[in-house]
């Protein structure tokens, strides 16, 4: 990260780019990279906008187009206290290969971006997990917001494998559990739940996703609504 950052911020052998840089910087920064720092304070604002290298291969795998969504005028527009976590959240999206946008969606909804909140179902943090998430994904802590953000991260990830890239159904399962999903075979009946993808497709923008296939097999309830042309 810090070597590609230092090519980007140099221009060697990549159009120079500074926002690349500030990610790929503060990237390495995060691994623990002595020099990344000062590196990362001498190419300007900090956005979390990644270069293409670092986005899934839709070429390779049939995955849909790169979402062009400008995240840094989106971060722009925040007040100063939620920028962190909107960086947070940039950043690592791609380390999961997650679009951002799709990210940040989520994390709007369930908390506002707030890393002390707690719902009545005793969901917490950022992305407002509940004890049993946190445990699967092997968050320790849900409070603090780096180890938060990279659960839901995971469970968001295995979701949009396990639905095949199909934004509705994974975000469904993210806020009523993929065993509604599954039940229903399809978005469950549930006002909040159905409030809830609408919420995030107005956000995100688009019902498709990169998924990896070797992450977990597809829903059986997938199939069956395939299967039934829905």
């Amino acid at each position: 990260m810090y070597s590609l950052g230092w090519m980007y911020a140099n221009g060697r052998g990549v159009a120079r780019d500074d926002a690349y840089a500030a990610t790929l910087f503060e990237m390495a920064l995060a691994k623990g990279h002595v020099g990344a720092e000062k590196a990362r304070s001498a190419v300007g604002e900090y956005t979390g906008v990644v270069p293409d290298c670092l986005l899934p291969r839709a070429a390779d795998r049939g995955f849909a187009a790169r979402d062009s969504w400008d995240t840094r005028k989106y971060l722009a527009s925040l007040p100063e206290h939620k920028k962190k976590v909107v960086e947070m959240i940039t950043t690592l999206a791609p380390r999961f290969s997650i679009e951002p946008r799709l990210a940040l969606a989520i994390a709007t909804t369930e908390s506002n971006f707030d890393p002390g909140a707690t719902s009545p179902k005793n969901a917490m943090g950022v992305m407002q997990l509940i004890p049993e998430t946190a445990s699967r994904f092997n968050v320790k802590d849900s409070y603090d917001p780096v180890q938060n953000i990279k659960g839901g991260l995971a469970y968001l990830r295995w979701l949009l494998a396990y639905y095949q890239g199909n934004v509705a159904l994974a975000v469904a399962g993210y806020n009523a559990g993929e065993g509604a999903v599954d039940r229903y075979r399809g978005v469950p009946p549930y006002k909040e739940t159905q409030n809830y993808v609408r919420r995030i497709l107005a956000f995100f923008q688009r019902n498709d996703h990169p998924f990896d296939a070797r992450v977990v097999a597809a829903s059986p309830a997938l199939q069956a609504l395939k299967a039934a042309g829905q």
